[in-house]
């Protein structure tokens, strides 16, 4: 079925037409089979290209829209819907008897019937429901209680492998469940992300996707890679579906689901606990995590004569594998500074196996966790790794404590420079503050400005930068715009720099690749170079932020707290931070320079006119000719401000149906006026 429901010859809609159709191919292909057909870069110029169309057409654009993968709507609060089928949680148990007891039972309640069972993984996840009609996704919902559950979906629609669009033949009526799994890749790049910018990283991947289903911004959301795996399939009565489970799911992968392909039919007890066994050892060499093994008898029809408990269904049950604990000596305490100066106490083990690999390291979290753990020296510690792929310290094995052995004194200095430690006011970690004299902190913020989503220059690995660093070539982000043909060719060839390996030396060929990518990197757009500088709190989406509010670099070094606690999602910790970095005269001087060296100090937006200068929009609620992404663009297309909070400053709240009732009631007490889409308009056109 096309995404537009109509025949029409205009050459614009057959475009947006074609480019949706192409960009659903090929997600189909990527993330359903693994295929990737054309380059990221060919793929992204087509997103873009749907997107600009959209934005000048948006009457054109469908519901549909590959475009919904990227996000953007934002999403304040999360109505509560109520379930159409009760979301019933599965009976459990860690007990192989029990599983035996259950098929015993089974087969005694359905004596003389021919029935056989499913059998497969129990993904460690987020439960939602998805719910099709005529072939298209109208809403996504949490489990919730099991009865009342909440609307994500906005965010739902960000996720790569649930289809928006059903393919083939496919019911009219029906509800998808399964489950939102972070994959390990995905979680530890986050992690790392979250690390450098000076942000706690996440527990576990199952929190991090259950948080990252209630985030606000849907562009954030489409950004954290979640996994959609389907599990089930019910349809209300009168809607013809499969009668067996097994070919329910079969069903569902030819509509485009991603559905897993370790389901195995088993006609016996033994069958089953073979599957158990088996999985309980490969459950490691999965990209995701597992918690478990679901049994259900195949046969949907019978499973209204088997019925349900007060809480459960008789035809189901959930084997749990325990997560694999060992004990074992903590052998000595590493304090790893990061980027930002975040300190990160990590547990230096004797090695241990677990969970398909060997352990020799764990994080401490800080301070607070190992006072809390009453971590000593010389103790034996629990490591667990259940369903993640991180191992975790647990506990302290007290049995084995050395008698008079002291607790862990946290260190106060930083183990590279030597500075006093500071712990901010509400934070738990201690940072180093020497930000530009400590070294892993130095050599951290280069990486991070040559990074791909910073300045994206290839050539500079951390090798090459940190030859760069030890020659006294490169001290800050500024001297890579000084570095000069004659002293890079041979660099590394010199004994005496000894830390670093010889495949990082120049060539005549490599010195120029290196260069070219330096001067390419000057047409890299302003927000990202806002994003490049590494400053604490900041990352790629509060920069681009920061870049659309400000417009320049000038204005936001001169900008107050308090002028950027307006910028939507910058609080007042993240404002204290950039306007403390940015009062740093090193930090001027390196703006500076970087202005001089030909860097893009200014941002590159469409204005359509100056009608708006010098206006600042609160835009809370729904409206009738934009989305709320489309409406704040449309402001700044304009030259106004779009800012998340309403203040003193604030000129006008752009309020739609359903907007928030404290944002009113903020404005109304600071006097700020209140205007509708259509005051708006009429104001943009200068009827008003």
């Amino acid at each position: 079925m096309d995404l537009f429901s109509a025949i029409d010859t205009d050459p614009v809609r057959q475009r947006m037409d074609e480019l949706a159709k192409e960009l659903d191919r090929l997600n189909y292909e990527y993330y359903m089979n693994d295929r990737s057909l054309v380059s990221d870069e060919e793929f992204d110029r087509m997103m873009r290209e749907l997107q600009d169309l959209e934005q000048q057409y948006p009457e054109l654009a469908s519901p549909l829209s590959p475009t919904k993968r990227v996000g953007g709507e934002v999403n304040k609060s999360f109505r509560q819907v109520e379930h159409r089928f009760p979301m019933l949680s599965l009976g459990n148990t860690y007990s192989i008897a029990e599983i035996v007891e259950f098929e015993a039972r089974t087969r005694k309640l359905l004596a003389g019937q021919e029935f056989s069972y499913t059998c497969e993984l129990k993904y460690d996840g987020v439960a939602i429901g998805l719910t099709y009609k005529h072939g298209r996704l109208v809403q996504a919902v949490t489990r919730g209680n099991g009865a009342v559950g909440d609307d994500i979906t906005i965010n739902a629609k960000t996720i790569p492998t649930i289809p928006l669009q059903l393919r083939g033949d496919y019911p009219d009526d029906f509800e998808a469940r399964g489950e939102v799994v972070y994959p390990f890749e995905a979680f530890e790049a986050m992690n790392r992300q979250r690390e450098e910018e000076g942000q706690e990283p996440f527990a576990n991947p199952r929190n991090a996707a259950s948080g990252s289903l209630k985030l606000q911004d849907s562009a954030e959301c489409a950004k954290r890679k979640l996994m959609f795996c389907m599990y089930f399939m019910m349809a209300p009565d009168g809607i013809s579906i499969p009668d067996t489970h097994f070919n329910r799911l079969e069903y569902a992968r030819q509509m485009g689901f991603k559905v897993q392909p370790y389901i195995k039919e088993c006609k016996n007890i033994n069958e089953i606990k073979e599957f158990i066994e088996y999985w309980d050892k490969e459950r490691w060499n999965l990209p995701f995590g597992i918690d478990g093994i679901v049994i259900k008898v195949n046969q949907t029809p019978l499973w209204d004569a088997l019925g349900l408990t007060a809480k459960s269904p008789r035809w189901a049950i959930a084997f749990k594998f325990k997560a694999e604990r060992v004990s074992t000596p903590l052998e000595s305490i590493s304090y790893q500074v990061g980027r930002t100066g975040v300190i990160t106490p990590v547990a230096n083990l004797r090695p241990v196996w677990l969970g398909g690999t060997t352990v020799k390291r764990a994080t401490l979290v800080n301070a607070h966790f190992i006072a809390n753990m009453d971590i000593h020296i010389g103790d034996h510690l629990f490591i667990e790794k259940g369903g993640e792929i991180i191992p975790k310290v647990v506990g302290v094995d007290l049995e084995q404590r050395k008698q008079g052995s002291m607790p862990v004194q946290y260190i106060v200095r930083c183990p590279e420079c030597g500075a006093q430690l500071v712990r901010a006011e509400g934070e738990a970690g201690h940072y180093c503050p020497n930000a530009d004299g400590c070294h892993p902190q130095i050599i951290g913020r280069l990486e991070h400005f040559v990074s791909r989503k910073a300045m994206d220059i290839e050539s500079l690995g951390p090798e090459r930068l940190e030859l760069l660093y030890s020659a006294g070539l490169v001290k800050n982000v500024a001297d890579i715009y000084d570095l000069k043909r004659e002293q890079l060719i041979g660099l590394g060839t010199d004994a005496t720099i000894d830390s670093v390996k010889s495949s990082s030396t120049l060539q005549e060929k490599s010195a120029d690749n290196l260069l070219a990518a330096i001067e390419a990197s000057k047409q890299v757009p302003f927000e990202r170079v806002v994003f490049a500088l590494g400053i604490r709190y900041v990352g790629e989406v509060g920069a681009k932020k920061l870049a659309r509010y400000f417009k320049n670099m000038d204005a936001l070094m001169v900008a107050s707290e308090e002028e950027l606690a307006q910028v939507e999602d910058v609080g007042e910790v993240t404002a204290k931070a950039i306007s403390e970095w940015f009062l740093n005269p090193l930090h001027r001087q390196i703006i500076a320079r970087l202005k001089n060296a030909g860097l893009q100090m200014n941002g590159k937006w469409k204005v359509e006119s100056g009608k708006l200068e010098g206006m600042t929009f609160v835009v809370s609620g729904v409206f009738e000719h934009f989305s709320r992404e489309e409406i704040k663009a449309d402001i700044e297309n304009h030259g106004g401000k779009v800012s998340g909070s309403i203040s003193s400053k604030t000129t006008y709240l752009l309020a739609g149906e359903k907007m928030g009732p404290e944002k009113l009631k903020k404005a109304e007490k600071l006097g700020v006026p209140i205007i509708n889409e259509d005051d708006y308009l009429k104001k943009v056109r200068g009827e008003i």
